[in-house]
Parts: C-alpha cells; sequence; structure tokens
C-alpha cells in the first residue's frame, strides 16, 4: 500500500486514539501530518511527538503556550483556535479522520471535504445537521466520504456501488441498549448511571443515552440518507440485541448481505484507514458457535419516540435534522445533571421540533446559527420541565 498522509481531527478522543493504535502497527504505511485535540494538552503533545506530526493544533486557544511548552525540543508545530484547527482541516492529507464531537467540528468537515482526498466521518453532527451541504462540497472537490460507524460503514461494505438501483432497502440494527426489556413506568426512574451502562459498546456517557433512547439510530437514519443513494422510504431499523450485525442491505432479488463483527470500533476504522485494501487488527476474532444465536426484533416506538421523532425531521427536512440534534444534545446534558427525566429526553426534542422552524440553511454559518437558536429554545423547554 502507498504511504499516506494522515491529518486526525479529535486525535485524543476515543476514535482518535483508535486510529493512532492502528497506525502504530502499520507505521510504514502512513505519515501523521496533523493533530487536533480540544482541550487535552498533555494527550496532544504525547501523541503528536510519538508519531512524529508536523502539526499539532489545542482548539482552546488560551492554552497554546502549554501545548508549546509540551511540545518543546520536538519538530512539531504548535498551533490553537478554531482556525488553526480549519487550517489543518485543509492541509491536504490524503486522509483525514473527523472525529471532533459536536458542531464545533462541523466547519473543520467542511474544510477537509472542499481540500479532497478522503474523509473518514465519525462526526454525526457533520451529516446530520448539515448533510446536504457536505456531500455537495464532496462532489465539487472530488473528496470521497468514508462512514467510520459501524452502521455505516457495514451498509458501505455490502452496498452496491456501482448498481444502487438493485438496493431496495437498507437495514440498520440497533442493540436497543440498557432499557429494551423495561416497561414504561421503570424507564421513567431510569438514572444516568443506568443509561450510560451499555450492555455492548464501551462509550462515552452522550453517545450511550443516544443509544438508551434510540435517538442514536434516528441520527444514523438521516446520515445513512445523506451517505447511500436511496430514498427515506428505503431505510429501516431492526433491534438486534446481540450487536454481532452491524447492518444489512437487501437487494431487489431477496438477497440479503449483511457484515459481521466483533463490537470494537478498530474494525470499521481499520476499513476506511486502509480502504481499498484491507489491513490486519488486533480486534477480537468472531466466533459465531459461541455466540449460538442472533435475535431480531421491530423497535418499540411506542417506548422509545426518538427513534419517530428523526424520522419526523428527515421527512420534513430543511433545518430540522439540525434542530433535532441540537435539541437533543441539550436535552441529554440535562438528563445527566439530573435536571429531566428520561422520558423527558424526547419530550424536549420534540418540543423543540414543534416551536422553531427556521427556512433551510444554505451555508454552514446559517447551520451553526440553527444549532445555537435550537438550544437556546431546549434550554428554556427544559428550565420549564426543571421548575
Amino acid at each position: 500500500m502507498t504511504r499516506r498522509s494522515l491529518t486526525i481531527l479529535g486525535a485524543t478522543g476515543s476514535v482518535g486514539r483508535s486510529t493512532l493504535d492502528l497506525v502504530a502497527r502499520n507505521r510504514e504505511c502512513y505519515q501523521v501530518v496533523a493533530l487536533t485535540a480540544h482541550k487535552d494538552v498533555a494527550g496532544l503533545a504525547a501523541q503528536a511527538k510519538a508519531f512524529g506530526a508536523r502539526l499539532a493544533v489545542i482548539g482552546d486557544p488560551a492554552l497554546l503556550g502549554a501545548l508549546e511548552a509540551a511540545l518543546a525540543g520536538s519538530d512539531v508545530q504548535a498551533a490553537a483556535g478554531p482556525e488553526a484547527v480549519d487550517e489543518a482541516a485543509a492541509s491536504g492529507a490524503d486522509w483525514t479522520m473527523a472525529a471532533i464531537v459536536g458542531t464545533a467540528g462541523l466547519k473543520p468537515v467542511m474544510r477537509a471535504l472542499e481540500a479532497g482526498g478522503t474523509v473518514a466521518f465519525a462526526n454525526k453532527e457533520a451529516l446530520v445537521s448539515a448533510g446536504a451541504l457536505m456531500t455537495e462540497a464532496a462532489r465539487a472537490s472530488g473528496a470521497t466520504l468514508l462512514p467510520v460507524d459501524s452502521e455505516h460503514n457495514a451498509v458501505f461494505q455490502c452496498f452496491d456501488r456501482a448498481r444502487p438501483g438493485s438496493v431496495r432497502k437498507i437495514i440498520l440494527t440497533a442493540s436497543g441498549g440498557p432499557f429494551r426489556t423495561w416497561p414504561l413506568e421503570r424507564m421513567r426512574a431510569a438514572t444516568p448511571a443506568e443509561a450510560v451502562a451499555h450492555p455492548n459498546w464501551s462509550m462515552g456517557a452522550k453517545i450511550s443515552v443516544d443509544c438508551a433512547t434510540l435517538m442514536n439510530k434516528g441520527l444514523e437514519l438521516i446520515e445513512a440518507y445523506h451517505l447511500f443513494p436511496v430514498g427515506a422510504e428505503a431505510l429501516d431499523v431492526v433491534v438486534h440485541p446481540q450487536s454481532v450485525i452491524h447492518s444489512l442491505v437487501e437487494y431487489v432479488d431477496g438477497s440479503v448481505l449483511a457484515q459481521l463483527g466483533a463490537p470494537d470500533m478498530r474494525v470499521p476504522i481499520a476499513h476506511t484507514l486502509a480502504w481499498p485494501e484491507r489491513m490486519e487488527t488486533p480486534c477480537e476474532r468472531l466466533d459465531l458457535v459461541a455466540i449460538g444465536a442472533l435475535g431480531f426484533e421491530a423497535p418499540d416506538l411506542g417506548r422509545f419516540p426518538a427513534l419517530g421523532l428523526a424520522r419526523q425531521a428527515l421527512a420534513e427536512g430543511g433545518a430540522k435534522p439540525a434542530i433535532l440534534n441540537a435539541a437533543n444534545e441539550i436535552a441529554v446534558a440535562s438528563f445527566l445533571e439530573s435536571g429531566i427525566g428520561f422520558l423527558d429526553i424526547a419530550a424536549v426534542v420534540g418540543a423543540v421540533l414543534d416551536r422553531y422552524a427556521p427556512p433551510a440553511p444554505t451555508s454552514i454559518d446559517e447551520v451553526v446559527e440553527i444549532d445555537r437558536e435550537a438550544r437556546r429554545v431546549a434550554g428554556e423547554v427544559t428550565g420549564k420541565i426543571r421548575n
């Protein structure tokens, strides 16, 4: 494989660390150009020195001095602030990992797409909030979009991109989260600690709550709509508690292709990192005999209304997906602080979708403004519930 230059946006997060773990095992194949982080100066500096990065960027401009001190004696250049992160994203690397969490990743992702090359997407907000803008930027520059989420990566591996018309349906799998079998009354009293205890995956608190509400699967439906040339009506969700099948693609002839693997994010990251080739990983190998059985259920929209809200936002289009995402972030943050109940999360999102209806955004700046206003409205709604 030809040696590739890499930029990792969000290098100190779980996806960034997993990416570098794979790079460390294949150093002869990759040259790290730039690494970015939000506030983790020590982690960023250690990574930059270990991998010989040319540039390390800390998102918080107040931490530039600390980063420079941590990089003293090395050849790594230090920079700080949102504009420096954008410049790192536009550095022209062959392959860029977009793993900055939240809307802070919108502008860097757009800059990476505008620069061309290959962009591996781990930032949900980019496609949920600005999918049309992002995919248009990729078309204009010739950039290649590779999905990192295990579900979308599974679809990518099974999808016949040369003959998309032969695809009848894309089926995303959901674990069902920790409350899959809980009755509504028990869910109403669920605590943050219970919600973040995902049965299969080790993830951060916010995404774990999204899995518990099934909002994560709703956001993934919106992402899939932008990633794959099928209509919204061809997107489906099935609950699969074992998290062994990561997604499926059904074809018009009745064939269904599925991608299976252990629940380890290094598997989809490795696929995007080596694509169109394959690379060795240290991940656990799948033992179907040990697993024994695979189960499937239809999602219960009565107990998990967030999935229905996401479908509503996708159907309405325009600014609605960005509003859905922003309102959900505020509601989840309030739940994690014990300010509102678990079932209130979807109620807040639904209320904000009903109250706020701006025109469709035509630029990333407009997406950011829609996000900001949706968060304000969501704050008002959660405030009333708190009171």
